[in-house]
């Protein structure tokens, strides 16, 4: 890396060992040679001494570069300078966009200028690669270099890792982010560099050092300053809503955009020729349909459209600026243009405002992309766009209250997406559910859990989270876990040609028509759809996989080899892309629900098919659903559209989900007794059903039930509390006042005391009413020995009162934290100077005083207060009431009595 203080350059330098005037001898030499003019008049230029200090003293840096400053053009050669200077190594490069590892790799190999340049600069993304791995510098996709790592944790010959554009927190990116600093903790030698746009850099320089296990100051922050071009920003709202009900782009607001479009370039022409615009919308529907419309509308103008599904060849010609000069253009795309890429000539940005991201619905265990406004911080990046050659315009095509609005950054796709393959590759990495590695944030508990049981029921993993010999071949294919699951075992059903075609299918995100796969792998194989060619070319490729073997899956792969040499019975063969959809996702095998269009999936949610299209699969009896979404008002009701699936047989549902296949029993009450019923049931769908003897489990079950909604009141049906209620406040009191070892008796509690509902089960079991146990008896089963014997002691069903006589105790339900109440006659507690109490003194009893005709005159708990005081306003009510009892003027001196004064004279 060049520096004002670099070293003088001897001999034996890699990077200036060649002769005057020859080209550099090495591919670092030829790379040194063309820095120069690379970082001329790029602002990173200048941070470059920065970025070698903080390399020299730390070996890690996070450098943030707003747009236009050259990071991308600029870094990655420098810092292969410097690691040629300290003897070597391979510097790797990550995009994480395919798109985007081609034009970096084009800029840096056009000016590196050599006629073979595999050993300087390359790169490999997803079934296409110059260099074979040998290259200097390489430029790959995040998802390429992950497995690479965890096929090689020690990244052998590598000396130099560069995460670009981690703004945009892709999965891979961020688990690459924390499984590389892991690995400098054993190779401290290696360099990383994370590159950036808009993100708080200090916040992934600290976690990213948190997961080196070293200090936050040890991985330094390199500041670029911004490109200041001047930025016009204007709107051009539209008046009505941009989506529909079901999340889907207004065709009118489309018509806007395109309208916005062509009137913003004329403007923009007329006042200068060279100007090109650049489209901004969610997603590739949107970017044909507005291209379309532009082309008819502005018939001068050359459109291009730039989006991740297109040929190679169509991506490098929209980037490939004007062909002829006069001739203007206009670049319509999706995300994959609003960092890395530099788009000739573009001085005009035209913005939807809308985005497109993933979101996991976890009710139905689904993830799929859904319509956004775009976040600020994305919108600043496609503006940037403009300014990025010289001074520039953004067209907005919202208000400005809907940017102000929006999110300052767009939702990490690690908090919002399925987290299995996160999960699979912490497991490959050795590091099971994450423990011991650091994230660029934590993700959600849930999710992670999900992933992991989700992992599990794939036997990737075994009970404790831990690699298996399976796992470890899913970690090493190009698609995610669920897909290699059913790319293997689908080779061994139906043979490797047809899995593969049936995962490449599933792996291209094109819209099924009417959601009927096996229409769209029709239109495929017919080569007249649009991605066909690259359709076959991914089917290609996974089946070579499968039949060669990857990652200790030879096996699986000769199995599935033989199978595609004619192992597949007829009847599979012509269900192929539906056993792949069941494999890949067992729990949404889907069942009709009678007469409807609706589908029960084994899941448990229900989904239905769209009113319009889906005739092929329309009264299918059997579905296996790849994608379903949240919908409103045409989904019978569900909630759910089903956009993708093929129809299968019960024996296929059956085979694909053998693991959710059980058989069960459950119990009903029909009147006061069990019933019994047994079904076998494929997750949540019903195969079978009949009556059964009620089983003991099932009948435990409807015990624990009936417990936490009603307490013992079904099994004690009557106008007050029976003995078993009787008796469970008794205790309950005994723990809310003493605690252990004295049971809580709550109704919450009561469903986890295993005696008792293990005796109830077993009486209801063999036959008997609910109003026949002998609840009471089971309850005085459970009490603690030996303080069960002290039972009547602390908490007695009666209690003596000053009369002689005992009184009943009325203990309180257990949801209420009062006093047990004593009711008797105020004339029975005469003389009494305290109140009884239970529970060992601790807790006195409220007495309830009645008149002589059993009516309530007072209640308390302190009957000295109450003689001393309200005492003498019951006696002047009441004495000429009651004559024939005693109203003594001093109570406390008096003697209690039940009696009446001539009887107790008698």
């Amino acid at each position: 890396m060049p520096t004002s203080a670099s070293r003088p350059r001897t001999p034996a330098d890699p990077v200036a060992s060649r002769r005057p005037g020859a080209p550099p001898a090495t591919p670092q030499g030829r790379i040194a040679a063309a820095l120069d003019a690379l970082g001329a008049g790029l602002t990173v230029t200048a941070v470059l001494p920065e970025l070698e200090a903080a390399l020299e003293a730390h070996g890690a840096a996070v450098v943030h570069a707003p747009p236009g400053t050259g990071k991308t053009t600029v870094v990655p050669p420098a810092v292969a300078v410097r690691l040629a200077r300290q003897g070597g190594g391979r510097t790797l490069v990550t995009q994480p966009r395919r798109v985007a590892v081609r034009a970096a790799w084009r800029r840096l190999h056009m000016a590196v200028g050599s006629d073979d340049p595999d050993d300087a600069v390359g790169y490999a993304v997803r079934g296409e690669s110059v260099g074979g791995g040998r290259s200097a510098v390489e430029f790959v996709t995040p998802g390429l270099l992950l497995r690479r790592l965890l096929a090689d944790p020690g990244l052998d010959g590598v000396g130099a890792v560069i995460l670009d554009e981690v703004h945009e927190r892709d999965l891979d990116t961020d688990v690459l982010f924390a499984l590389l600093a892991d690995l400098r903790q054993l190779r401290p030698e290696l360099l990383l560099v994370a590159m950036s746009a808009t993100v708080d850099a200090e916040s992934l320089a600290a976690r990213w050092a948190a997961g080196m296990g070293v200090d936050a100051d040890a991985v330094p922050v390199v500041r670029t300053p911004a490109v200041l071009h001047p930025l016009r920003e204007e709107h051009a709202p539209f008046g009505a809503p941009r989506l529909t009900a079901d999340g889907r782009v207004e065709r009118a607001f489309l018509d806007h955009v395109a309208d916005v479009a062509v009137r913003s370039h004329a403007e923009a022409l007329a006042a200068d020729p060279t100007v090109d615009a650049l489209v901004f919308l969610p997603g590739v529907a949107e970017v044909e349909a507005v291209a379309e419309r532009i082309t008819r509308r502005a018939p001068g103008t050359e459109v291009h459209t730039l989006h991740g599904r297109q040929e190679a060849a169509e991506q490098d010609a929209a980037l490939a600026g004007r062909t002829r000069p006069e001739v203007p253009r206009v670049v319509v795309t999706t995300a994959v243009a609003e960092s890395s890429l530099t788009v000739p000539g573009v001085r005009l940005v035209v913005d939807s405002g809308l985005a497109r991201e993933p979101r996991r619905d976890r009710g139905r265990g689904m993830t799929g992309l859904v319509t956004v406004q775009a976040s600020r911080a994305a919108a600043g990046q496609r503006a940037g766009r403009a300014a990025r050659l010289g001074p520039g315009t953004v067209v907005r095509c919202h208000s400005a209250a809907a940017l102000g609005a929006a999110p300052a950054a767009p939702t990490p796709a690690l908090a919002v997406v399925d987290l299995a393959p996160v999960a699979l590759a912490l497991a490959a990495w050795g590091a099971p559910g994450g423990e011991g590695v650091v994230l660029p944030e934590d993700p959600p508990a849930d999710a992670m859990a999900e992933a992991r049981r989700t992992l599990a029921e794939l036997g990737a993993v075994d009970g404790d989270g831990r690699i298996t010999a399976h796992g470890t071949v899913l970690a090493g294919l190009p698609v995610d876990p669920a897909l290699g699951h059913a790319l293997l075992a689908g080779a061994d059903r139906v043979g490797a040609r047809a899995a593969a075609a049936a995962v490449a299918l599933l792996a291209l995100d094109v819209r099924a028509p009417g959601a009927d796969l096996e229409a769209l792998l029709a239109a495929l194989r017919g080569g007249g759809h649009p991605e066909s060619g690259r359709w076959r070319r991914e089917a290609e490729r996974l089946e070579r996989i499968v039949t060669r073997g990857s990652s200790g899956g030879r096996e699986t792969g000769r199995r599935a080899g033989r199978a595609s040499d004619g192992g597949a019975d007829g009847g599979r063969a012509a269900h192929a892309a539906g056993i792949v959809v069941a494999l890949s996702a067992p729990g949404r095998v889907a069942r009709r629900v009678e007469d409807t269009d609706a589908y029960l999936l084994a899941s448990g949610t229900r989904a239905s098919l769209p009113r319009s299209g889906g005739g092929e699969l329309r009264g299918a009896a059997w579905l296996a659903v790849a994608e379903a979404s949240r919908a409103a008002g045409d989904a019978e009701g569900t909630g759910a559209v089903i956009r993708a699936a093929a129809p299968i047989t019960r024996e296929i549902a059956e085979d694909a989900a053998a693991a959710l296949l059980r058989d069960e029993a459950d119990a009903a009450w029909k009147g006061g007794r069990l019933t019994g019923r047994r079904r076998t049931m494929l997750g949540a769908i019903p195969l079978a059903e009949g009556p059964a003897r009620v089983d003991a489990a099932a009948a435990a079950d409807a015990v624990r039930a009936a417990l936490a909604a009603e307490g013992l009141a079904r099994f004690e049906p009557g106008a007050g509390p029976g003995a078993g209620e009787r008796l469970r406040r008794r205790v309950h009191l005994l723990h809310r006042v003493l605690g252990r070892p004295w049971p809580d008796l709550s109704t919450a509690a009561l469903p986890d005391l295993g005696p008792l509902v293990a005796g109830i089960a077993a009486e209801l079991a063999a036959g008997r009413s609910a109003a026949s146990v002998d609840v009471a008896g089971l309850l005085r089963g459970i009490l603690p020995w030996p303080e069960a014997g002290r039972l009547d002691e602390l908490a007695p069903e009666r209690l003596p009162i000053p009369s002689g006589r005992t009184a009943a105790v009325e203990y309180p339900a257990t949801d209420e934290e009062t006093a047990p109440v004593v009711a008797a006659k105020l004339q029975e507690f005469l003389g009494a100077a305290q109140s009884p109490a239970v529970a060992d003194g601790r807790l006195p009893v409220v007495l309830h005083l009645l008149s002589p005709a059993g009516r309530p005159l007072a209640v308390t708990a302190d009957l000295p207060s109450f003689w001393a005081g309200p005492y003498a306003h019951v006696r002047a009510e009441n004495r000429g009431r009651y004559p024939k009892h005693p109203w003594p003027e001093d109570p406390a001196t008096a003697s209690p009595t039940a009696k009446t004064k001539r009887a107790a004279g008698a």
